[in-house]
């Protein structure tokens, strides 16, 4: 058995800034009510008519990622993709990243946990690695949610949340077991699913059909909806509950923590951890004020960004936590 570690990290966000008082031109909202509320300050949107897609903003975050890591393309193995926001309904953007890249005929598998997809995508690396059966991996993800998002008043509780970005990480194996993944742990509770849902297109509620024969301008199954405040108080739960399992089952305490990396989704919910664990500043990392909720892409822009800060250094021990949609959760143990 070996450990899987991750050995080169890229990140890409768009150029195009969208601050709290641009919203405030397309609907009814202002700076102090966003911020007071998720911490967000601004968050960047992909313009129209650029080349930025989920696939194209995934494949610059993992050239960056394979550059760093010192590795040759080609010496990727499998290529795992975490989104909520695929290019196309399907295939999903696995097998557009191994075509841009221009990488041998490897197998390319799509996560869709949402904002723990890149957790999840990291389990399931990790445990590729581990077994033997591959032993490079580029693990992405990027979400692209400018597109799908109600821009008016109607749905600022949604709209004002949500960024576009992408993060990549390159995992390959790792004899000395005492570093790298120590373990993941994974968590779903469905019968929340529709707390935190985007319902159509769907073949089981409302799919294409439905929506065209209707043409009622005032359908909102195809854009996503929160119950923000049920979301919120199951979350300080699951990320709390999960990120101490991950300490317990490594012999680990909360003293313990180099870093602790959560996904960004709202900036009081990560506060809401940090002073539970009593955790100090320069043990959290947080930059959804910059980029907002960039679901599954949120941590591996956050993990690139703290360690091109120097934050996350050799020898560090690292938490990895998500919380979101389905509901599902989970967390990454890993010694730097």
């Amino acid at each position: 058995m070996y450990n899987s570690k991750i050995i080169g990290l890229g990140k890409y966000v768009p150029d195009n800034v969208v601050t709290n008082d641009d919203l405030s031109k397309m609907m009814d909202t202002n700076d102090e009510w966003i911020q007071e509320r998720t911490g967000i300050k601004e968050r960047r949107w992909v313009k129209k008519g650029s080349d930025d897609t989920t696939a194209t903003m995934g494949v610059k975050a993992a050239k960056i990622a394979i550059e760093r890591a010192g590795i040759d393309k080609d010496d990727i193995d499998f290529i795992i993709f975490a989104t909520l926001s695929p290019d196309m309904y399907f295939p999903g953007p696995g097998v557009q990243v191994q075509h841009a890249l221009d990488i041998k005929t490897v197998g390319a598998l799509d996560v869709r946990n949402q904002c723990s997809g890149f957790v999840y995508a990291l389990s399931v690396a990790d445990n590729f690695i581990k077994t033997g059966m591959y032993k490079n991996i580029l693990v992405i993800g990027s979400e692209l949610h400018s597109y799908g998002l109600d821009k008016t008043t109607r749905g600022r509780g949604v709209s004002v949340i949500f960024g576009d970005g992408a993060g990549a990480a390159v995992l390959t194996r790792e004899e000395d077991t005492s570093k790298g993944i120590l373990s993941t742990h994974l968590h779903s509770q469905g019968e929340h699913a529709e707390e935190l849902v985007l319902i159509a297109p769907g073949m089981g509620k409302r799919w294409v059909n439905d929506i065209l024969a209707e043409n009622d301008p005032n359908d909102e199954s195809y854009f996503p909806y929160m119950n923000g405040q049920f979301v919120f108080k199951n979350a300080v739960v699951r990320f709390s509950e999960v990120i101490m399992e991950g300490l317990v089952k490594n012999n680990l305490q909360v003293e313990d923590v180099d870093m602790l990396i959560p996904h960004q989704a709202n900036l009081r919910i990560a506060q809401f951890i940090q002073r539970k664990f009593k955790l100090n500043d320069d043990q959290v990392f947080n930059n959804i004020q910059k980029y907002g909720n960039t679901t599954a892409a949120s941590i591996p822009i956050a993990l690139t960004e703290a360690w091109e800060e120097g934050k996350v250094k050799e020898g560090d021990t690292v938490v990895l936590a998500a919380f979101g949609s389905g509901f599902t959760w989970g967390s990454v143990i890993i010694k730097w």
